[in-house]
């Protein structure tokens, strides 16, 4: 990004080819459609661009080019006025390491457990347990304290497996999410 703050003009191309794919995943994930994803990942990367020079050297790109790329998910939200409408793209979304207790499992109950909970919480599961941030990097982009974001994740975690004990399936929740440093 400090490139790209500086001038050259190979530098976005390079952030466009690294990040993209991870943005279209997120909104993907977050309910929206193939198409939908692909026209916020470009516009997230024209607000990137377009905002250039408020990024702080020194800072980390991620928390922030996904803050501007949730606000851009949720200004849409609210222009539709509603809900997804749709289950999550099964192609386009790599699957979380679930167990099923007698043998293999479509991970479609995974998909619509996620997509059953409210927008706050399948956000914050899906910065932390899909994309990897800390905590304290999912506060960042989602606007609330570190505390908040381990609450929510905990209330989403816990409907996930309600949800998906009474499909009779096994989830493994990704990093360990009541143990992590703020």
């Amino acid at each position: 990004m400090v490139a790209h703050v500086a001038g050259d003009r190979t530098a976005f191309a390079r952030l466009f080819e690294r990040w993209s794919p991870r943005l279209r995943q997120l909104f993907v994930r977050g309910g929206l459609r193939n198409d939908d994803a692909n026209d916020l990942v470009q516009q997230s990367f024209l607000h990137l661009h377009r905002a250039r020079a408020d990024f702080r050297p020194g800072s980390a790109l991620r928390p922030w080019l996904y803050t501007i790329a949730l606000n851009l998910r949720r200004q849409f939200m609210r222009r539709l006025g509603r809900k997804p409408e749709h289950e999550f793209d099964e192609a386009a979304v790599d699957p979380p390491e679930v167990a099923d207790a007698a043998d293999g499992l479509d991970d479609h109950h995974v998909r619509r457990a996620l997509a059953s909970l409210p927008d706050s919480q399948r956000e914050v599961i899906v910065l932390h347990w899909f994309e990897g941030l800390t905590f304290r990097e999912v506060a960042e982009v989602v606007g609330a304290t570190p505390t908040a974001v381990k609450v929510r994740a905990h209330r989403g975690y816990a409907k996930l497996r309600a949800h998906l004990d009474g499909a009779g399936v096994t989830v493994h929740t990704g990093p360990s999410y009541g143990h992590e440093e703020s």
